[in-house]
């Protein structure tokens, strides 16, 4: 039976404590007889406890994707591998990234900081001449482990064909990193932990496309489904799967959200082989391991915005020192993963660092977890928001633009091209205009979430919550004080990012920069 983190913690469980399993370690070498030689105690001893103490570290960061697992409540798919992970590591239920695209989550993820603390915050900037560089005192974990004599790699976690030697860091078959600030790229190895010297722990971040798959476009998600009939024995019926409440149940969005669904599942097939691989060397057990989801799925109202649709990522940890079998129902934000790592490592937390190892004795649970969205690409914007156990209060700081503001990226695809269309002709629902095609926006927003999973109902002009948006209110802006929050983007920054995007014969990403630069002139 699954342990709930909140029992434990009431009926004062004492926790693991992580040096543990390398004390009871030494205390068993001890009592070993001591007319057992040397020769006999190596051929003995495991070569999974021979080669450290320290435990190998390994994420998994999957593109654009919800927490659509069977251990989620997923029920249309099944997920195995992930399923497993929980079932033999601890799960989080309540997992929220600080920022709802790529390159900020990954900015953040990478530092164990709030991006808008960092500077990286909107997304794919200092791409131009203008840079962005790490505040004092802040160093990206892989540097740290390094450091501290992890080899650090980041790639597929399956051994790479025609890769040119253990040591070899080819480019290409380096994983997706995305970071908005400039960094050393020595601080990873190689793309593979192979290389690595006998007895040298490990740092790996297998990097996968996970919702990437489907493409954008109807044809890619139609393509991804017969794959889906091939390799898996079947793919999801488009006809079976259930969408939130806003979205119509067209043909389109109908196959779009199965091929994700499969997409999931194909993410789920790769994590199995990698822990497949890890248990034939012999060190799956003193390996932590750690799956989570950069952002929620790519969606009209999920991907770029700061709605669970968005925000809310699967979150599950296995490995040494780590208790099984226990869904934690506390607030976490994905930054976490930084705090979580150097504490299983045995490296002190860098002062600065915000995030919040989960697992340490002296462990304090966050009472709201906060996210933030800013530009992404050419389109400009900034939501803030603050969730705690039973609200979320999101901030619009520009309600005269509509939710969906034209951005070249989303509208490429052909579920936003759908959803335009419907709306063009006047076939989409009243929930559905209301929430994604009215022409302004309110500039509080406040849902019980626990209760509205899809935040449909905006509490904020009723008087009976009145209460919570004024507290809310003020502690979101507190948090921006206390963070740094560094606030919109400089003219000159927008200018010198845009500068990469143009020329690249994309008329709608011109159009879009004028329009940008037309309403941030009429003060919208």
């Amino acid at each position: 039976m699954r342990v709930n983190f909140q029992e434990r913690r009431e009926n004062r469980e004492p926790a693991m404590p992580r040096c543990l399993p390398v004390v009871l370690h030494a205390i068993l070498w001890l009592m070993l007889p001591a007319a057992l030689s040397p020769a006999v105690m190596a051929a003995e001893e495991p070569a999974a406890e021979r080669e450290t103490d320290r435990p190998n570290i390994l994420w998994f960061i999957v593109d654009d994707m919800s927490a659509n697992f069977s251990c989620y409540g997923e029920k249309l798919i099944e997920t195995p591998h992930v399923d497993r992970l929980a079932r033999e590591g601890t799960q989080f239920s309540r997992a929220f990234v600080t920022a709802p695209v790529c390159s900020p989550c990954r900015s953040a993820l990478i530092t164990g900081m709030y991006q808008t603390s960092i500077g990286a915050h909107h997304h794919r900037s200092g791409r131009g001449t203008e840079k962005i560089h790490l505040p004092q005192g802040v160093t990206p974990i892989p540097a740290l482990l390094r450091q501290a004599g992890y080899y650090t790699c980041i790639g597929s976690g399956l051994p790479g064909a025609g890769r040119a030697g253990g040591n070899a860091r080819p480019a290409a078959q380096l994983g997706k990193t995305d970071y908005n600030f400039q960094w050393d790229a020595a601080m990873y190895d190689s793309h593979d932990w192979a290389g690595r010297q006998p007895g040298q722990p490990f740092f790996m971040q297998v990097q996968l496309a996970g919702g990437k798959l489907r493409g954008g476009t109807d044809a890619s998600a139609t393509r991804l489904l017969e794959r889906a009939q091939a390799e898996l024995g079947g793919a999801t019926d488009p006809e079976q799967v259930t969408l939130p409440p806003y979205y119509p149940r067209d043909p389109v969005l109908l196959r779009d959200w199965a091929a994700y669904l499969d997409s999931v599942r194909f993410t789920d097939q790769h994590v199995g082989r990698v822990l497949a691989r890890l248990e034939r060397e012999g060190i799956l057990e003193q390996t932590l391991v750690i799956f989570m989801t950069d952002h929620g799925i790519s969606h009209a109202r999920g991907k770029q915005f700061l709605y669970d649709e968005g925000t809310h990522v699967p979150l599950v940890v296995r490995g040494p020192g780590i208790p099984s079998d226990v869904l934690r129902e506390d607030l976490v934000e994905h930054i976490d993963l930084a705090a979580i790592s150097l504490g299983a490592a045995g490296l002190p937390l860098p002062p600065s660092m915000q995030a919040r190892d989960l697992f340490a004795e002296d462990y304090l649970p966050r009472d709201a977890v906060f996210a933030a969205r800013d530009r992404c690409d050419e389109t400009v914007e900034r939501l803030r928001s603050v969730r705690t156990a039973r609200y979320l209060y999101i901030r619009n700081f520009h309600p005269q633009r509509p939710h969906l503001q034209p951005n070249a990226y989303k509208d490429g695809k052909s579920i936003l091209q759908t959803l335009r269309s419907l709306h063009d002709t006047g076939k989409l629902d009243p929930l559905a205009e209301e929430l994604l095609f009215r022409p302004t926006r309110p500039a509080e927003e406040l849902y019980e979430w626990t209760t509205d999973r899809w935040q449909v109902k905006n509490l904020a002009g009723d008087p009976a919550h009145r209460s919570a948006l004024e507290t809310l209110r003020k502690r979101l802006d507190r948090w921006m004080v206390e963070t740094g929050d560094r606030g919109p983007e400089s003219e000159s920054m927008y200018d010198s990012d845009m500068a990469v995007y143009l020329g690249r014969g994309n008329p709608a990403v011109e159009r879009n920069i004028a329009l940008m630069k037309k309403w941030a002139a009429e003060g919208k």
